[in-house]
């Protein structure tokens, strides 16, 4: 089959290799001028246990709080976002009340999961240094913080995965840079936990596809789609290009080209920050990953450099040229410092500050399978877990465009729940 994919993020450039390895012909259009140019660059690094990266479903983190212009790392509504920003939030939260919110977090591991041994898998076959770290601990102040991830502890659990609840001087033992004198009544431990750098992986996924026979074109953006027909049109085009299949992996563009041909992702953008530094002094930085649950921060150990990540903006507001949110970015900086003293450069001229958007569907869930249009499959609206979820969206839908049966249940993903 002749097959176009819009997007070369992590979701896109696993796609066009998983269905170039099929022997399809695949064309790749991206608007950037590079690969994982948007919410690829500066992702948070967390590959698993993909359901402890924070915001990667409902009800994880605690409450969703109302208070929408605080100084902390938390939701916030920017200016702009109005009753539409205010009515996504609320779906949100409801989500994690409904009765199918178990079942939910029970399919997203169950993705997570496969995604990570088929990411581990590629990465052998590719021979890539990813800058992987393992070890995972979510860092408790309070023992009652525990309460912000139990909604997902008992699915992990239940999975089969490697959790324990060890004290302070444990904690420690394990991440051996973490203050001496900041207040720790504990921590949660996932050995197996797994970082990476999400960009490097994008860019060897990129080169095997090309080897596989794969065509991307950067710098192409897909004006509209066909409702009628696998086809699209790309900006500064008269007649429009023709396929047998399109595979919508663009993000929030995804939402944006599906509106005129009546198809509706209720997908907001959901933007975060990251701040990497450089190693300053290897046994004062983290080993593996560390998650502070109250801030929703993600501190991953890349290599030679540091990467924290949090914050959650949501509006029309918060485009990609919005001004940096100060109290955000200071949070970020203070987690750092704060849990590993000595253990960035975070004066560096080498420090990268990036703000981007997490493209997320109100149940936390991604967007895989048939449209509803001949030819048209979504893989889309994967949110903070894009890098954690892709490898096994792209192999499951790429055995569903086969006629295959794929490996993983993909019914609690498909577009048509909305």
């Amino acid at each position: 089959m002749q097959i176009a994919i819009v997007g070369a993020g992590i979701v896109g450039a696993a796609t066009a290799y998983e269905l170039a390895a099929d022997g399809h012909q695949v064309t790749v259009f991206e608007q950037r001028a590079a690969a994982a140019e948007e919410a690829s660059f500066g992702s948070a690094g967390m590959l698993a246990p993909s359901l402890l990266v924070p915001w990667a479903a409902p009800g994880i983190g605690g409450p969703l709080r109302r208070q929408i212009r605080g100084t902390n790392a938390t939701p916030r509504l920017t200016s702009g976002a109005g009753m539409t920003g205010l009515g996504w939030l609320w779906r949100w939260s409801r989500a994690a009340r409904g009765p199918d919110a178990q079942a939910r977090l029970g399919a997203l591991q169950r993705l997570g999961s496969y995604s990570l041994e088929r990411t581990r898998a590629l990465a052998q076959r590719f021979e890539a240094d990813l800058e992987t770290s393992r070890g995972t601990l979510v860092l408790l102040r309070r023992p009652q913080d525990l309460q912000r991830v139990q909604p997902a502890l008992q699915v992990l659990r239940d999975a089969g995965v490697a959790l324990s609840e060890v004290d302070a001087a444990t904690a420690r033992l394990i991440e051996p840079g973490l203050a001496a004198d900041v207040p720790l009544a504990g921590a949660l431990h996932a050995p197996d936990g797994e970082a990476g750098n999400c960009r490097l992986f994008v860019h060897a996924l990129r080169q095997a596809a090309q080897s596989q026979g794969a065509r991307f074109l950067f710098s192409t953006r897909v004006h509209s789609l066909s409702a009628r027909s696998a086809s699209l049109r790309i900006e500064g085009e008269d007649a429009p290009r023709h396929f047998d299949a399109v595979v919508l992996c663009a993000g929030l563009a995804s939402a944006a080209l599906l509106r005129p041909v009546g198809l509706r992702l209720p997908m907001a953008g959901v933007h975060g920050y990251t701040v990497s530094a450089p190693v300053r002094e290897d046994t004062h930085a983290p080993q593996g990953t560390v998650i502070d649950p109250v801030h929703r921060i993600t501190i991953t150990r890349q290599g030679q450099r540091v990467r924290a990540s949090g914050g959650a903006e949501i509006g029309r507001g918060a485009s990609s040229h919005h001004a940096h949110h100060a109290p955000t970015l200071q949070t970020l900086y203070l987690a750092l410092s704060g849990w590993f003293p000595g253990g960035a450069l975070t004066s560096s001229p080498q420090v990268q500050v990036w703000r981007g958007a997490r493209p997320t569907l109100p149940d936390g869930a991604p967007a895989i399978g048939a449209s509803g249009i001949s030819g048209l499959w979504l893989n889309a609206g994967h949110g903070a877990c894009g890098w954690a979820q892709a490898c096994g969206s792209a192999r499951a839908l790429a055995d569903l465009i086969a006629q295959r049966t794929p490996a993983i249940d993909l019914q609690p993903f498909a577009p048509q729940r909305f």
